[in-house]
């Protein structure tokens, strides 16, 4: 009786056990092999919570919301109405619709000549290594800083992570650890390329959403790394895919924009040209940049 009472009790004590022992493991003494393997296993847990078949055979999104305006002193300013389409990978196009005289908006957008004296349609459209910005002027060529910008942003979008970046032999997958963050219990990812740039994941272990995803970006000229975070929250599904309805964007520890969508549509079927040049063209010839949807 007393041997099966201590085998019993032994059972209990390494059933209490076993998770703090996962908990208090430290990643940097896993091997590397089985750190890729937990990391790869993370992130299909994440596709999965993202929808599966779903979240991968996601080609276009089409979302309209409101975008808070933030200084650079990090104070709301403001906000704007707008509309934002993908054609994954890396055609993009934003139709903001400003009321009023604004002087926030070309800062945020990174235009910073946009006519918008008296509110009025703006939209920029990115497709690929082209870009260009529609408003009470006409449309123009996007600066090749603000282009260069939404290239290294399309690098580190989640949906392209996922769905290309698995397959990239250039990345490297690690996994990061256990920890809490805004009061989830999640599983840190951390991806690194080849130029220095490490992506790092935060998934909730209960519903394998992403949390928060940080990018590390080292200046190849000064030797500084700017810290990019932002935090998903507010999920709903969508055609069968998770969509974060609010996203929240810090730089070094500072805010630096808002979104929150009020409705979202996957696979809208968007006109061949919607991501074009001359479907600007045609929208100004149609509304002068005049506000309206």
């Amino acid at each position: 009786m007393r041997l099966v009472c201590r085998k019993m009790c032994l059972c209990l004590l390494l059933a209490i056990m076993a998770p703090l022992v996962v908990h208090a493991q430290n990643p940097d003494t896993i091997a590397p092999e089985e750190s890729e393997a937990r990391a790869r296993k993370v992130l299909n847990q994440l596709i999965q919570g993202l929808g599966g078949q779903s979240f991968l055979g996601m080609r276009e999104r089409q979302c309209d919301g409101r975008r808070a305006l933030i200084g650079h002193d990090g104070a709301l300013a403001g906000y704007v109405q707008f509309r934002e389409s993908w054609d994954y990978p890396d055609k993009n196009r934003t139709d903001y619709f400003a009321k009023s005289r604004n002087t926030m908006l070309g800062y945020i957008i990174g235009v910073q000549d946009l006519d918008i004296t008296h509110g009025g349609l703006i939209i920029t459209t990115f497709n690929g290594d082209k870009g260009w910005t529609m408003d009470k002027g006409g449309v123009s060529d996007a600066p090749d800083d603000t282009v260069a910008e939404f290239q290294a942003a399309v690098q580190r979008l989640p949906e392209n992570l996922l769905r290309v970046g698995l397959k990239n032999p250039d990345y490297s997958f690690r996994w990061g650890g256990l920890d809490t963050v805004d009061l989830h219990e999640v599983d840190w990812v951390e991806i690194s390329d080849r130029e220095d740039r490490t992506y790092r994941l935060a998934v909730d272990r209960m519903s394998h959403l992403l949390v928060r995803s940080v990018v590390r970006i080292k200046n190849l000229d000064t030797g500084e790394i700017r810290e990019d975070v932002s935090i998903y929250t507010n999920y709903q599904p969508k055609n069968g895919v998770q969509l974060p309805m609010q996203i929240t964007r810090e730089r070094d520890g500072r805010r630096i924009s808002q979104l929150f969508y009020e409705t979202c549509e996957i696979n809208p079927a968007l006109p061949g040209d919607y991501f074009t040049r001359e479907a600007l063209v045609q929208r100004f010839k149609e509304t002068g940049g005049k506000k309206g949807k």
